[in-house]
């Protein structure tokens, strides 16, 4: 009798086995089925998983990441088609008024893009890009504005609306009062030139000072917990923009630094004049071309690394060291500007403001490029080309047009 019991258990037990087993197949079989893939129909932009994102970009819905989805062949501009072409600095009004899931959308396409690039495995290297965070020195991370108030860090780029984004940062930290005593309220109010003093913005590269050996934990606990910004632009066109306000327009200090040695040894003047206004008068000054033959000079980083104005992006703010959560694009400023403070629960209190009429326009870079050798255009993309792939800019194909 207990035999036929215990018979009776052993079959019980094989068959629940069996069934767990195959129960595992079948989902198992239909899990991975389920991967969302942007289609490479929209080449020749590279082609990624769209991922779970843990931060206040989550694409959750299965409808936002259908939304995302481009059929083959499609003749209709998909919504992930017409932010692409956004990101390139098209006309939004076109297009219209972004929803918020489409700005998600946006927001997951930019930062993967950064990350594939990054993977040892990728088509882009270019120095530093397998440096570790703790390699990098604290001086290089000079551009990491912290806001402990908010829990916010911004990687500030000259020529890319940064000292309305520095503003902003001062109206959250509370780091600078008003006449009346009272912190600053309105970024406008704020007078520019503040905007730029480094003891109103507690940098990365002033931890050291701070906290000591604690420091580099402190940076690495921040990054992990804070949400991390940067704000990018077409490389060439910053340049374009670097140049016109600092040697289109008088400048002492970046002529006496950087003009006249353009002037020496690129324009064949052995004696510039000794100030900008000087030279001015004298209807001398650096043009565009001895511009782009001094950042292609292997001399002049002998001396110092570029100036901020136009050293690239990747080593100003460290994008393969540092993940950041948002990647607004000046094409695209005022969409993004007002969604990254809707993220920091911040858009009833700060308005962005307003863009600048006079930006420099991307439609010029065929003109400021015109005596620009088609060998230095080659070779100043080669310089500039981890920004514009790692930022999703097209290579500008008409510059390379004989």
């Amino acid at each position: 009798m207990k035999m036929g019991i215990l018979r009776q258990l052993q079959c019980f037990l094989l068959m629940g086995t069996m069934f767990i087993v195959v129960a595992i197949i079948i989902y198992w079989d239909d899990v991975t089925k389920r991967t969302f893939y942007i289609p490479s129909a929209m080449s020749p932009l590279p082609v990624f998983p769209i991922q779970v994102l843990e931060t206040p970009l989550d694409l959750k819905s299965s409808s936002d990441q259908s939304r995302w989805s481009v059929k083959p062949n499609q003749t209709t501009l998909t919504t992930a088609q017409k932010y692409i072409l956004k990101d390139q600095g098209s006309n939004n009004q076109i297009f219209g008024q972004s929803s918020p899931t489409d700005l998600k959308v946006r927001q997951a396409y930019r930062t993967d893009i950064v990350k594939e690039l990054c993977l040892a495995n990728s088509s882009l290297n270019f120095p530093g890009k397998f440096k570790s965070f703790e390699k990098i020195p604290s001086h290089a991370l000079d551009h990491l504005i912290v806001d402990d108030r908010h829990g916010v860090i911004y990687c500030f780029v000259p020529k890319v609306a940064c000292t309305n984004w520095k503003r902003i940062m001062i109206v959250l930290s509370q780091n600078l009062k008003a006449p009346d005593g009272t912190p600053y309220r309105d970024p406008l109010a704020i007078p520019s030139y503040m905007s730029h003093n480094a003891t109103l913005h507690l940098t990365f590269n002033r931890f050291w000072r701070r906290f000591g050996r604690a420091s580099r934990r402190l940076m690495h606990h921040k990054l992990k917990t804070y949400t991390k910004f940067i704000f990018v632009r077409d490389p060439f066109v910053r340049l374009i923009s670097a140049f016109r306000n600092k040697f289109d327009q008088p400048n002492e200090d970046f002529y006496r630094q950087f003009g006249t040695v353009m002037l020496q040894r690129y324009a064949n003047i052995s004696k510039p004049p000794g100030s900008a206004q000087e030279a001015l008068a004298a209807g001398i000054r650096p043009s565009f071309q001895n511009f782009v033959k001094y950042l292609l000079d292997s001399r002049t980083e002998m001396k110092e690394p570029f100036n901020e104005h136009w050293r690239q992006v990747y080593r100003l703010c460290h994008p393969c060291q540092i993940e950041y959560d948002f990647i607004g694009k000046l094409e695209t400023l005022d969409e993004d500007a007002e969604h990254l403070l809707r993220i920091l629960g911040m858009d009833e209190q700060i308005r962005f403001p307003p863009g600048y009429r006079n930006r420099t326009a991307a439609k010029w870079e065929r003109d400021w490029f015109a005596n620009v050798s088609l060998a230095d255009r080659t070779k100043l993309y080669n310089l500039y080309e981890p920004d514009f792939r790692l930022f999703g800019y097209d290579k500008p194909e008409t510059l390379y047009q004989k």
